[in-house]
Protein backbone atom coordinates (compact mmCIF):
# COMPACT_ATOMS: atom_id res chain seq x y z
CA UNK A 1 0.00 0.00 0.00
CA UNK A 2 1.10 3.35 -0.96
CA UNK A 3 1.85 5.87 1.64
CA UNK A 4 1.78 9.28 1.34
CA UNK A 5 2.99 12.24 2.53
CA UNK A 6 0.67 15.04 2.23
CA UNK A 7 -3.41 14.66 1.87
CA UNK A 8 -3.89 16.75 -0.44
CA UNK A 9 -2.55 14.09 -2.75
CA UNK A 10 -5.31 11.86 -2.08
CA UNK A 11 -7.44 13.97 -3.99
CA UNK A 12 -8.93 12.58 -7.33
CA UNK A 13 -8.31 9.00 -8.47
CA UNK A 14 -12.08 8.21 -7.34
CA UNK A 15 -13.61 5.02 -8.19
CA UNK A 16 -16.37 4.34 -11.11
CA UNK A 17 -18.60 1.60 -9.80
CA UNK A 18 -21.68 0.17 -12.39
CA UNK A 19 -25.16 0.19 -11.08
CA UNK A 20 -26.53 -3.07 -11.09
CA UNK A 21 -29.65 -3.08 -8.51
CA UNK A 22 -31.07 0.55 -9.50
CA UNK A 23 -31.44 0.25 -13.17
CA UNK A 24 -34.07 -2.08 -14.77
CA UNK A 25 -33.35 -4.99 -16.66
CA UNK A 26 -32.49 -4.28 -20.48
CA UNK A 27 -31.46 -1.12 -19.72
CA UNK A 28 -28.39 1.07 -20.61
CA UNK A 29 -25.42 0.13 -18.39
CA UNK A 30 -25.21 2.98 -16.13
CA UNK A 31 -21.80 4.04 -13.82
CA UNK A 32 -21.25 6.66 -11.15
CA UNK A 33 -17.98 7.94 -10.44
CA UNK A 34 -17.48 7.97 -6.37
CA UNK A 35 -16.63 11.40 -5.52
CA UNK A 36 -16.68 10.97 -2.10
CA UNK A 37 -13.94 8.92 -1.86
CA UNK A 38 -12.38 12.57 -2.25
CA UNK A 39 -10.85 13.50 1.65
CA UNK A 40 -12.85 16.28 2.01
CA UNK A 41 -16.15 13.86 0.30
CA UNK A 42 -17.04 15.32 -2.68
CA UNK A 43 -15.99 16.31 -6.16
CA UNK A 44 -15.45 19.87 -4.64
CA UNK A 45 -12.21 18.99 -3.35
CA UNK A 46 -10.43 19.10 -6.70
CA UNK A 47 -11.43 22.70 -7.06
CA UNK A 48 -10.90 23.56 -3.94
CA UNK A 49 -7.03 21.93 -4.22
CA UNK A 50 -6.67 23.52 -8.26
CA UNK A 51 -8.29 27.02 -6.81
CA UNK A 52 -5.39 26.99 -4.10
CA UNK A 53 -2.50 25.95 -6.05
CA UNK A 54 -2.96 27.62 -9.19
CA UNK A 55 -3.28 31.15 -7.35
CA UNK A 56 0.06 29.80 -4.73
CA UNK A 57 1.61 29.31 -8.35
CA UNK A 58 0.61 32.92 -9.47
CA UNK A 59 1.98 34.17 -6.67
CA UNK A 60 -1.67 35.51 -5.18
CA UNK A 61 -1.50 33.85 -2.29
CA UNK A 62 1.02 32.57 0.72
CA UNK A 63 0.28 30.37 3.70
CA UNK A 64 -0.89 32.69 6.45
CA UNK A 65 -2.91 34.48 4.31
CA UNK A 66 -6.69 34.59 4.22
CA UNK A 67 -9.45 33.08 2.24
CA UNK A 68 -12.59 34.00 1.71
CA UNK A 69 -15.10 31.91 -0.41
CA UNK A 70 -19.30 32.05 -0.65
CA UNK A 71 -20.18 28.59 -1.14
CA UNK A 72 -23.60 25.95 -0.92
CA UNK A 73 -21.08 23.87 1.30
CA UNK A 74 -19.38 21.57 -0.33
CA UNK A 75 -16.87 23.74 -1.65
CA UNK A 76 -16.44 25.22 1.49
CA UNK A 77 -15.76 22.04 3.32
CA UNK A 78 -12.90 21.27 0.34
CA UNK A 79 -11.49 24.97 0.53
CA UNK A 80 -11.37 24.51 4.99
CA UNK A 81 -9.69 21.09 4.66
CA UNK A 82 -7.21 22.01 2.06
CA UNK A 83 -6.53 25.39 3.91
CA UNK A 84 -6.21 23.76 7.14
CA UNK A 85 -3.24 21.64 5.92
CA UNK A 86 -1.68 24.46 3.68
CA UNK A 87 -1.53 26.55 6.98
CA UNK A 88 -4.31 29.51 5.09
CA UNK A 89 -7.38 30.91 7.43
CA UNK A 90 -10.06 30.30 6.11
CA UNK A 91 -13.71 32.19 5.95
CA UNK A 92 -17.07 30.64 4.05
CA UNK A 93 -19.89 32.67 3.61
CA UNK A 94 -23.27 30.04 3.03
CA UNK A 95 -27.13 30.75 3.27
CA UNK A 96 -28.51 29.99 6.36
CA UNK A 97 -30.77 27.77 4.05
CA UNK A 98 -27.53 25.30 3.89
CA UNK A 99 -27.21 22.22 6.06
CA UNK A 100 -26.44 21.84 9.63
CA UNK A 101 -24.25 19.09 8.94
CA UNK A 102 -21.83 21.12 6.67
CA UNK A 103 -22.20 24.06 8.64
CA UNK A 104 -20.59 21.68 11.51
CA UNK A 105 -17.91 19.85 8.94
CA UNK A 106 -16.80 23.49 7.65
CA UNK A 107 -16.59 24.51 11.23
CA UNK A 108 -14.60 21.27 12.88
CA UNK A 109 -11.59 22.03 10.13
CA UNK A 110 -11.33 24.95 11.87
CA UNK A 111 -12.67 27.69 8.90
CA UNK A 112 -14.92 30.38 10.59
CA UNK A 113 -18.49 30.59 8.94
CA UNK A 114 -20.42 33.09 8.33
CA UNK A 115 -24.06 32.69 7.17
CA UNK A 116 -25.74 34.93 5.04
CA UNK A 117 -30.02 35.06 4.81
CA UNK A 118 -31.29 32.37 2.59
CA UNK A 119 -33.86 34.66 1.20
CA UNK A 120 -30.87 36.22 -0.82
CA UNK A 121 -29.58 32.98 -2.01
CA UNK A 122 -25.72 32.70 -3.01
CA UNK A 123 -25.92 36.24 -4.28
CA UNK A 124 -26.31 37.15 -0.99
CA UNK A 125 -23.21 35.15 -0.61
CA UNK A 126 -21.24 36.07 -2.67
CA UNK A 127 -22.48 39.75 -2.01
CA UNK A 128 -21.26 39.49 1.89
CA UNK A 129 -18.19 37.46 0.65
CA UNK A 130 -16.83 40.88 -1.51
CA UNK A 131 -16.93 42.99 1.66
CA UNK A 132 -15.22 40.68 3.87
CA UNK A 133 -12.36 39.93 1.83
CA UNK A 134 -12.42 43.69 1.47
CA UNK A 135 -12.07 44.36 5.12
CA UNK A 136 -10.11 41.24 6.16
CA UNK A 137 -7.52 41.52 3.25
CA UNK A 138 -8.69 38.19 2.11
CA UNK A 139 -8.76 36.41 -1.50
CA UNK A 140 -11.84 35.46 -2.97
CA UNK A 141 -11.42 32.35 -5.22
CA UNK A 142 -14.62 32.51 -6.55
CA UNK A 143 -15.45 29.32 -7.83
CA UNK A 144 -18.03 30.60 -10.20
CA UNK A 145 -15.41 32.39 -12.27
CA UNK A 146 -12.36 30.49 -11.88
CA UNK A 147 -11.02 29.18 -14.58
CA UNK A 148 -8.82 26.53 -12.23
CA UNK A 149 -12.44 25.13 -12.07
CA UNK A 150 -13.21 23.31 -14.91
CA UNK A 151 -9.56 23.26 -15.80
CA UNK A 152 -9.09 20.56 -13.42
CA UNK A 153 -12.13 18.73 -13.91
CA UNK A 154 -10.53 18.56 -18.29
CA UNK A 155 -7.35 17.63 -16.63
CA UNK A 156 -8.28 15.06 -14.25
CA UNK A 157 -11.90 14.50 -13.46
CA UNK A 158 -12.73 13.85 -17.32
CA UNK A 159 -8.98 12.12 -18.15
CA UNK A 160 -10.01 9.34 -14.97
CA UNK A 161 -13.24 8.51 -16.86
CA UNK A 162 -11.47 8.25 -20.61
CA UNK A 163 -9.02 5.84 -18.80
CA UNK A 164 -11.94 4.01 -17.84
CA UNK A 165 -14.18 3.50 -20.57
CA UNK A 166 -11.84 4.33 -23.67
CA UNK A 167 -12.87 6.99 -26.76
CA UNK A 168 -15.82 5.23 -27.32
CA UNK A 169 -17.14 3.33 -24.25
CA UNK A 170 -19.58 6.07 -23.23
CA UNK A 171 -22.82 7.06 -25.15
CA UNK A 172 -23.62 10.04 -22.62
CA UNK A 173 -22.32 11.64 -19.24
CA UNK A 174 -24.50 13.09 -17.14
CA UNK A 175 -23.77 15.81 -14.42
CA UNK A 176 -25.68 17.94 -12.00
CA UNK A 177 -24.65 21.98 -12.34
CA UNK A 178 -23.74 24.08 -9.33
CA UNK A 179 -20.62 26.36 -10.68
CA UNK A 180 -20.85 24.28 -14.13
CA UNK A 181 -17.10 23.33 -13.94
CA UNK A 182 -17.67 20.02 -13.33
CA UNK A 183 -19.70 19.34 -16.73
CA UNK A 184 -17.75 22.03 -18.77
CA UNK A 185 -14.30 20.12 -18.16
CA UNK A 186 -15.33 16.85 -18.16
CA UNK A 187 -17.57 17.06 -21.09
CA UNK A 188 -14.61 19.11 -23.46
CA UNK A 189 -12.36 16.07 -22.54
CA UNK A 190 -14.76 13.56 -23.53
CA UNK A 191 -16.15 15.46 -26.45
CA UNK A 192 -12.18 15.82 -27.76
CA UNK A 193 -12.05 11.73 -27.61
CA UNK A 194 -15.70 11.47 -28.52
CA UNK A 195 -17.48 14.42 -30.49
CA UNK A 196 -20.77 11.96 -30.81
CA UNK A 197 -20.88 11.86 -26.94
CA UNK A 198 -23.95 13.57 -24.87
CA UNK A 199 -23.83 15.43 -22.43
CA UNK A 200 -26.57 15.89 -20.36
CA UNK A 201 -27.07 18.59 -17.37
CA UNK A 202 -29.11 18.11 -14.47
CA UNK A 203 -31.07 20.83 -12.49
CA UNK A 204 -33.67 21.79 -10.09
CA UNK A 205 -37.00 21.87 -11.21
CA UNK A 206 -37.87 24.53 -9.11
CA UNK A 207 -35.13 27.09 -10.60
CA UNK A 208 -34.36 25.35 -13.43
CA UNK A 209 -32.98 28.61 -15.60
CA UNK A 210 -30.62 26.69 -18.15
CA UNK A 211 -33.72 26.04 -20.08
CA UNK A 212 -35.64 29.18 -19.55
CA UNK A 213 -37.76 29.37 -16.29
CA UNK A 214 -37.39 31.97 -13.58
CA UNK A 215 -34.68 31.03 -10.32
CA UNK A 216 -36.27 29.85 -6.88
CA UNK A 217 -36.27 28.35 -3.94
CA UNK A 218 -35.17 24.21 -4.17
CA UNK A 219 -34.35 21.38 -1.22
CA UNK A 220 -31.73 20.10 -3.76
CA UNK A 221 -28.37 21.31 -2.01
CA UNK A 222 -25.26 22.39 -4.30
CA UNK A 223 -27.07 22.91 -7.38
CA UNK A 224 -28.84 25.12 -9.21
CA UNK A 225 -27.62 28.33 -7.67
CA UNK A 226 -30.34 30.62 -9.12
CA UNK A 227 -27.70 32.22 -12.31
CA UNK A 228 -25.70 30.88 -14.85
CA UNK A 229 -22.03 30.79 -13.49
CA UNK A 230 -19.14 31.99 -16.00
CA UNK A 231 -17.80 28.32 -15.72
CA UNK A 232 -20.49 27.16 -17.32
CA UNK A 233 -19.49 26.84 -21.44
CA UNK A 234 -22.48 27.67 -23.19
CA UNK A 235 -22.49 27.94 -26.70
CA UNK A 236 -25.17 28.86 -29.86
CA UNK A 237 -26.70 26.24 -31.93
CA UNK A 238 -24.73 27.23 -35.26
CA UNK A 239 -21.34 26.52 -33.71
CA UNK A 240 -21.90 23.31 -31.97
Amino acid sequence: MAIYQNITELVGNTPIVKLNNLVPEGAAEVYVKLEAFNPGSSVKDRIALAMIEQAEKDGIIKPGDTIVEPTSGNTGIGLAWVGAAKGYKVIIIMPETMSIERRKIIQAYGAELVLTAGSEGMKGAIAKAHEIAEERNGWVPLQFVNPANPKIHEDTTGKEILEAFGSTGLDAFVSGIGTGGTITGVSHTLKQANPTISIYAVEADESAILSGEAPGPHKIQGISAGFIPDTLYSIKNNDT
